[in-house]
């Protein structure tokens, strides 16, 4: 059975969490060490059980503690050269065993999990969603998108539980006190996804055996 948690969303960092009864992986690293370990202790879950941490991109949101959190406790990372590349300073900070590359539409393991990365629109070196994969059921991380296309949708399809983007309304981004170029930025194809888009991809995807859905919308990273 997967179980699934949010432990931080949001500008300020990101951190998500997924398990079954053998094994514990961390998407993303995005706040503080000891925010993670906070976070995995309200759920009663140690840090030192963490058997990987995958990373989506290499924003500062999703990367904040990746490295000392690698170093300190031995984690795996699993992301792709692109994204290693462009994250120097947590690069440095994690040991070349636990350096774990994968290509994006490539499926992979850790433990009894089975992870399908794939491309997402965004503004970063090459990011990435999951599907993750444990007997039949699928869950699906899918932020950071700038837009949906059937390419992205197809990879959505069939989850029973997906955590995607829903990041802003256009007119209210519209009348904002943003500077210009950010808006630009946020309603841009490599940006993040628009609430309409969001409620749209949801209605396509209760077709395909979708469950659950939990939304993310937060305040702009600058």
């Amino acid at each position: 059975m997967l179980n699934f948690c949010s432990l931080y969303s949001g500008s300020s960092g990101n951190c998500l969490f997924v398990e079954t009864s053998s094994t514990k992986i961390l998407i993303d690293c995005g706040t503080s060490l000891k925010k993670v370990t906070e976070g995995l202790q309200v759920i009663n879950r140690n840090i030192e059980d963490i058997n990987a941490i995958l990373v989506t991109h290499e924003h500062s949101d999703h990367v904040q503690s990746l490295g000392n959190t690698s170093k300190k406790f031995g984690i795996p990372v699993y992301t792709n050269i692109e994204t290693l590349e462009a994250m120097p300073k947590q690069k440095e900070k994690i040991s070349e065993n636990n350096q774990k590359l994968f290509e994006i539409g490539k499926e992979f393991t850790i433990g009894d999990l089975a992870i399908h990365p794939f491309s997402i629109p965004h503004d970063a070196a090459n990011p990435c969603g999951f599907s993750i994969f444990n007997n039949k059921t699928k869950l699906t991380i899918a932020t950071d998108l700038g837009h949906m296309d059937n390419n992205l949708l197809n990879n959505l399809k069939e989850s029973s539980f997906i955590l995607l983007e829903s990041n802003y309304d256009p007119e209210i981004l519209k009348c904002s006190k943003y500077p210009f170029i950010l808006k630009q930025r946020i309603a841009g194809p490599n940006g993040h996804l628009s609430n309409s888009s969001a409620g749209k991809t949801i209605s396509e995807l209760i077709k395909s055996n979708l469950k659950e859905v939990m939304l993310r919308s937060f305040k702009q990273r600058k």
